[in-house]
């Protein structure tokens, strides 16, 4: 069964503010919760309400969400604008630094790896039809030799003797406020809290190493240029095994020679004979994926925009398709035979239509203008 819209299950529209999601979700979640509500559904309900509420109350979830819709939140990859900053700054930083007070992160707690971003060029099919492919991504890896402990095989690792495995190792200092004393990285172990017997060899005590590594990529039907898509847990490797960050493919699409592309609809420029758009005819013209039969009434003229419904891009939500326009381009000829001269001089004289002819060498320059000579 398809999942409903998540802004739908909390009631909400889209767009709405991080206040009134949390509002929605407070007051649904206590009407449907199991232990509360024991009516046949309940439970589900309660389970759809916390799912929608996660999505649409995390930034970048939400974001990758409404870019994307359920597409965007599956088989452990997602869409969305990457958060690529992190770090130790900030005031609470430099309040401590005067002060000493504040709660600072432990150097030895697991950590996230940074996240990182490849662009990908595909071209104009692939992006409408989507695709898998594989890219190689120079990047970070744990060191397969040490298995990320920064130690050489068979050696000990131990308490910094230092900061005894703290990470970081106190400091006095004279200010205006007096004699403070702030904590700052152990110089000796460079904040790990760790000493090594003997660094590994290959990552030189780091426990990570650069190389390349090859990287499957679902690229989703429908997505556009400049969209990306998350790949989970492709970026950096985790600190103190931590987590590893993500990797961001934005796609660039190529142009396609025939179709130009607006959102899931698409373009496409017809050229027609004058007497195909006086007379009227059935052609045929080309599709994403096929060539369909377009009737074209007598007395087209250029500009005309025919519409073929669904005949566009698959939205990438999974809403439906776009629409293929057909725009009429009435092609004059730039040569003629001089029948073909003689048949349009009787055709303006039976249209009652004066031909202001400058001297009695005109038709002979038309015929010469439009034979190329």
């Amino acid at each position: 069964m398809a999942k409903r819209d998540y802004y739908e299950v909390l009631g909400l529209s889209k767009g709405a503010s991080k206040d009134e999601i949390k509002k929605a979700y407070r007051k649904l979640s206590k009407k449907y919760h199991p232990d509360i509500n024991k009516e046949e559904g309940a439970d589900e309900k309660f389970k759809e309400l916390s799912e929608a509420y996660e999505v649409l109350s995390d930034d970048q979830k939400k974001a990758q969400y409404d870019q994307f819709g359920h597409a965007g939140m599956g088989q452990g990859a997602g869409f969305g604008g990457a958060d690529f900053g992190g770090g130790f700054g900030g005031f609470e930083d430099i309040f401590s630094s005067f002060f000493g007070g504040g709660a600072r992160r432990d150097p030895n707690a697991p950590r996230k790896g940074n996240d990182l971003q490849y662009q990908m060029d595909i071209d104009f099919k692939e992006a409408v039809f989507g695709a898998n492919k594989e890219i190689k991504v120079r990047k970070e890896v744990v060191c397969d030799t040490c298995d990320g402990s920064g130690a050489k095989p068979g050696t000990e690792v131990k308490r910094c003797s230092t900061c005894h495995g703290r990470g970081q190792v106190g400091v006095e200092q004279e200010t205006p406020f007096g004699r403070i004393r702030t904590e700052r990285p152990c110089p000796d172990c460079q904040g790990t809290g760790k000493e090594y017997e003997e660094r590994c060899t290959d990552c030189r005590g780091t426990g990570v190493k650069v190389k390349d590594v090859t990287i499957d990529v679902t690229i989703p039907a429908g997505v556009d240029n400049g969209q990306q898509v998350r790949v989970a847990g492709q970026g950096e490797p985790g600190i103190n095994g931590g987590p590893a960050g993500d990797l961001y493919v934005v796609f660039r699409v190529a142009e396609h020679p025939d179709f130009d592309r607006d959102g899931d609809d698409i373009f496409y420029n017809l050229k027609l004979s004058f007497a195909q758009a006086a007379l009227g005819d059935e052609i045929e013209v080309p599709t994403l994926d096929s060539r369909v039969k377009l009737t074209i009434p007598a007395g087209t003229q250029t500009g005309k925009r025919f519409r073929l419904k669904d005949k566009g891009v698959q939205n990438v939500h999974g809403y439906g398709k776009g629409d293929l326009y057909v725009t009429v381009t009435v092609v004059t000829p730039t040569k003629m035979t001089d029948h073909q001269i003689e048949l349009l001089r009787e055709f303006a004289e039976i249209d009652g239509e004066e031909l202001n002819e400058q001297n009695d060498n005109f038709f002979e320059k038309t015929r010469r203008f439009f034979r190329g000579e």
